[in-house]
């Protein structure tokens, strides 16, 4: 569409009749992500207040739509890069998120890692070192505090803070592991969220047999190590049923479920009905 035939769609925005406003409106919707430039421009320079709302309006729903397309996209090709998982759940509440930034910031803290280890290392010795990296070093540690705040749930507000909740210490431990060849994966355990060290032998599993876990990290407690008899004792607390599930490594589909279910909580808590609706729509693209 050319920039005058656009600009020209925009101020119709003004049509104080609904059903004229609605076509405008929809238009600009299907015309996506190109028309923001031209919105955001007119919004500067107006000083109509119901253009300017009916605007922000047409950007939010566009960037919105653009979120839920791309995570449905994400999910139905397997879901492979959690990363990119978790950054579009990121772009949910920050549409301008430098995404390039985010991944430099743990590419950083990944050669850390990579400066400590070697092929000598066992299993535990190689997680002691993402440990002392990412806690000792970078300072990295659990939100306490605040726990249910939805900051904890946004990888570029962890990251910057250096704070997060047991499932985004535990995307955020997982991507740098997984980077390095280190098979440490998440684990979908009820109520925190957690990772398991599988064996390397996993590959060579039949289906139907039992996955093989090598053991358990705590992200949220400095990557304190555990073992299957822990989880069998936390289970016990919860009084649930020890599920194979809840033993075995989870997709990623699953990881980044979880944690729009953990903003929809969070922002429930705060008393935000229109980002809990959101939200709700993101995870049905998931589905």
């Amino acid at each position: 569409m050319q920039e005058k035939e656009l600009n020209a769609l925009i101020m119709l925005l003004e049509d104080p009749d609904d059903q004229v406003f609605e076509q405008i409106r929809n238009k600009l919707l299907s015309l996506g992500q190109e028309v923001i430039p031209a919105l955001e421009h007119v919004w500067e320079t107006t000083f109509n207040n119901i253009l300017q709302t009916r605007i922000e309006d047409i950007i939010q729903t566009i960037q919105f739509n653009d979120v839920r397309e791309a995570l449905a996209d994400w999910a139905h090709t397997g879901g492979d890069d959690l990363l990119h998982g978790t950054l579009l759940v990121a772009r949910y509440q920050y549409p301008d998120l430098d995404e390039e930034s985010v991944r430099r910031q743990i590419d950083l803290i990944r050669k850390d890692i990579w400066l400590e280890l070697n092929p000598n290392l066992t299993a535990y010795e190689k997680v002691r070192v993402i440990n002392h990296i990412l806690f000792d070093v970078h300072n990295f540690s659990g939100n306490t505090s605040n726990y249910h705040a939805p900051q904890n749930s946004y990888i570029n507000n962890v990251l910057e803070a250096k704070k997060g909740n047991p499932l985004l210490l535990s995307i955020l431990y997982s991507i740098l592991a997984q980077g390095l060849n280190i098979p440490i994966f998440g684990v979908n355990l009820p109520e925190h969220f957690i990772l398991a060290y599988r064996d390397e032998m996993a590959e060579m599993m039949e289906p139907g047999e039992e996955e093989p876990i090598l053991f358990y990290i705590n992200p949220f407690s400095r990557g304190a190590v555990f073992s299957r008899r822990e989880i069998d004792d936390f289970l016990k607390q919860l009084k649930l049923d020890p599920i194979r599930s809840f033993y075995e490594t989870c997709s990623n589909v699953d990881i980044i479920r979880r944690q729009i279910r953990n903003l929809i909580i969070a922002y429930e808590k705060l008393g935000y009905p229109n980002k809990v609706e959101d939200l709700k729509r993101l995870l049905e693209a998931l589905l």
